[in-house]
């Protein structure tokens, strides 16, 4: 059952058409990948969908249309996102940086928490640090840790808000086969217990070995959509990332 839809999302930075009505739904729990060669329009599909650019088309989470509203309801309705550059607050620990997520500073959610109804603060960063094995690290540092726990850290940091979706710009740029290895582990632990997941990324293995449902840009527009063994060998996303000429080369077997 779909939780989240984009529906013919469309952008436009003076003449340039980045994205051409590009629709895709995730289910509740579901890994979407979001892959495409340079300047396909995977980080423009996070910024309009998440409302730090503005689109056309509709964006509709839980049944709410969010297309109208800012960045911030956005993310107040369950729709949370990381950056590509992975910042962190590095002048506080690594879990001070969960718990500016976790916080809700409203009325409603401080009376929620005097109910007993929502986990207070902490406990929601230790959970989460725990769900991606960072327990050890709370105390350290941001700017003390390295960039493979640097890039888990700011997952965590997006699960703490408790989204129902977050969208993952490029999470393992920068890390070694390894560190990717036991980021895809974490996020499909992270999908698998409910939390959809949409993410992007230029590390095919990673994207291929661990989606549900992959979709491919080019020119800002889907060119293929299916599961992982779908997409791996659809003609036009071999084209658009090997080029016309290396495809002819490759099915001949030269």
């Amino acid at each position: 059952m779909t939780m989240f839809r984009a529906d013919a999302v469309d952008v436009r930075y003076g003449g340039v058409h980045a994205l051409k009505g590009v629709s895709l739904d995730i289910a509740a729990g579901q890994l979407v990948g979001l892959i495409g060669p340079n300047g396909a329009g995977k980080t423009t599909f996070i910024d309009a969908v998440t409302g730090f650019t503005p689109a056309g088309g509709r964006v509709v989470l839980d049944g709410a249309d969010l297309s109208a509203q800012p960045a911030h309801r956005r993310a107040r309705r369950g729709l949370a996102r990381t950056w590509q550059s992975g910042e962190l607050f590095d002048d506080l620990t690594v879990a001070e940086n969960l718990a500016v997520s976790a916080q809700h500073p409203s009325w409603l959610a401080a009376l929620g928490q005097t109910a007993g109804r929502r986990p207070r603060p902490d406990d929601v960063v230790a959970e989460c640090l725990d769900r991606l094995d960072l327990g050890g690290l709370a105390d350290s540092p941001a700017h003390a840790i390295s960039q493979g726990q640097r890039k888990l850290v700011g997952v965590a940091r997006a699960l703490a808000a408790r989204p129902r979706l977050i969208c993952l710009d490029e999470p393992a740029a920068g890390l070694d086969t390894t560190e990717s290895a036991k980021l895809g582990r974490h996020l499909r632990a992270v999908a698998d217990r409910g939390t959809a997941l949409l993410l992007v990324d230029h590390d095919m293995g990673l994207v291929l070995g661990i989606c549900d449902h992959v979709v491919v840009l080019e020119f800002g527009a889907v060119i293929a959509a299916g599961p992982p063994a779908h997409v791996r060998q659809d003609p036009a996303v071999l084209s658009a990332y090997l080029g016309a000429d290396d495809q002819s080369r490759r099915a001949a077997g030269r």
